[in-house]
C-alpha cells in the first residue's frame, strides 16, 4: 500500500511523465543498492521471508516468482533482485550486436488499464557487454553468485537479415552460455521487423536445432559429472497472438528440438480490454502488457500445458497474487512479472511468495495440474 499510495505517484510524475527515464533512473538506484551488502541483506530479510523453492529443468529456484525479460536488459541491477524477493531474474533481451532500439518516446503507461505499451526494439549494450558485466561480478552458471538463478533472453539484431538469424542467435549463445542458468530464445517480440516470422515451424525448427546442438557442444563431453557439462537449458518465448494451430506446431517443434521448455507469453498487438480513458495512448504502436493480457496469457499457458510435459514459465498480466496462482493452475511451473511490478512494487512480489508458500507447496512440487 505504501508503494501504491506514495511511491508510485511520485515515480509516474517524475521527468514529466517520461516512463523510460523513470525506468532508467530506477535501475540505477537498484544497481547502487545492489552494491551495498548490508542493505541487500536487510531488504532480503524483510521481503524474501516466505519463499517456496521449486526445481524446474534441473535448476533450483528460490521461489517461482521471477523478473521478466525487459525489466533489466543489461543486467545493471542483477545483485538487487533477490533482495526484493524474486526467486530468479531473466536478463535481456540482448542481441549479438549492441543497438539503440527504436526512436523515443517508446514506452507508455496506461494507468487506468494497469498496462504498458512498449516499442523498445531490443535496445541493449550487446551480448559481449553483458558477458563482461556478469564476468566482473564473478557470475558463472549455477554458482548463485547473485543469490538467484539468472536466465538470459537472446534476440535477433535488427540489421541482421532473417536468413542469417540463426548465426546471430548462435553468436549470443556462445558469449552468454557460461553465465546463464537458462537461455530464453525470444522470437516473439512485435517490435523488431519480421522477428515473429521465426515462430513459423520450419524457421523455428532450424533455429532451435542449431541452438540446442551448440549448447551441447559448449557443455563439452557428456560423460563428465561436472554440472558445467550439462547443456544450458533452452526455453522458447511465444507470442500471445498465435493461433491455436500455430501454438500446436510450435510445441511439436520445441519438443523435437530438445529445448527445455516454453515461456508464455510475450506482449500482444491486441488492444482488447483497454479502459476507454486510455484510448488515445492505446493508439501508440508497440506491444501491450499488463492487466489486459491476463486472460489471454492464462489461456495460452493452459493450451500449451495440455499438449506438452515441458515446463512452462507463465508471464503476462500478473497484477495480483490471484493472477499468479491462476497461471500455476493453468499449468505454469514458474511465473514472471514486469508490468505488475511497475504498478504494484515489491509488495506484489511479497504477496505472490506468501500466497505460494502458504497455500501451494504441493502444487509447486508436483508440477502442472
Amino acid at each position: 500500500m505504501l508503494y501504491s499510495r506514495l511511491v508510485r505517484p511520485v515515480l509516474f510524475r517524475a521527468y514529466g511523465g517520461d516512463a523510460e527515464r523513470v525506468h532508467e533512473q530506477t535501475l540505477r538506484a537498484l544497481a547502487a543498492m545492489g552494491r551495498l551488502t548490508p542493505l541487500r541483506a536487510g531488504l532480503r530479510a524483510g521481503l524474501a521471508r516466505q519463499q517456496q523453492g521449486v526445481t524446474v529443468a534441473g535448476i533450483d529456484f528460490a521461489s517461482p516468482v521471477g523478473v521478466a525479460a525487459g525489466l533489466d536488459k543489461n543486467g545493471l541491477a542483477v545483485r538487487a533482485w533477490s533482495a526484493l524477493g524474486f526467486g530468479f531474474a531473466e536478463l535481456g533481451t540482448v542481441t549479438a550486436q549492441a543497438q539503440p532500439g527504436n526512436d523515443r518516446p517508446r514506452l507508455f503507461r496506461l494507468p487506468n488499464s494497469r498496462a504498458i505499451i512498449n516499442r523498445m526494439g531490443f535496445n541493449n549494450d550487446g551480448a559481449q557487454a553483458l558477458a563482461q558485466r556478469l564476468d566482473g561480478l564473478g557470475v558463472r552458471r549455477g554458482n548463485g553468485r547473485v543469490g538467484i538463478p539468472l536466465g538470459i533472453s537472446i534476440g535477433k539484431t535488427k540489421v541482421t537479415p532473417l536468413e542469417s538469424a540463426t548465426a546471430d542467435y548462435l553468436a549470443s549463445l556462445r558469449l552468454l552460455a557460461p553465465y546463464a542458468d537458462y537461455v530464453a530464445v525470444n522470437v516473439s517480440s512485435p517490435n523488431t521487423p519480421g522477428l515473429r516470422a521465426l515462430q513459423d515451424a520450419d524457421s523455428l525448427a532450424e533455429l532451435l536445432g542449431a541452438l540446442t546442438a551448440e549448447a551441447r557442444v559448449l557443455a563439452g563431453p557428456s560423460d563428465t559429472p561436472d554440472a558445467d557439462r550439462i547443456p544450458v537449458p533452452v526455453f522458447v518465448k511465444l507470442a500471445p497472438d498465435l493461433t491455436n494451430e500455430a501454438l500446436e506446431e510450435a510445441v511439436e517443434v520445441v519438443e523435437g528440438s530438445g529445448a527445455a521448455g516454453l515461456i508464455a507469453t510475450n506482449t500482444t498487438l491486441s488492444r482488447a480490454g483497454i479502459d476507454p480513458t486510455d484510448a488515445a495512448r492505446a493508439a501508440e504502436a508497440g506491444g501491450l502488457s499488463g492487466a489486459p493480457l491476463t486472460s489471454r496469457a492464462r489461456e495460452v499457458v493452459g493450451f500449451l500445458a495440455a499438449r506438452t510435459e515441458l515446463p512452462i514459465i507463465g508471464v503476462g498480466g500478473v497484477l495480483t497474487p490471484d493472477d499468479g496462482l491462476a497461471l500455476l493452475d493453468a499449468g505454469a511451473r514458474l511465473i514472471q512479472v514486469y508490468t505488475g511490478f511497475i504498478y504494484g512494487g515489491p509488495g506484489l512480489v511479497t504477496g505472490l511468495n506468501a500466497r505460494f508458500a502458504a497455500h501451494e507447496p504441493t502444487r509447486l512440487e508436483r508440477g502442472p495440474l
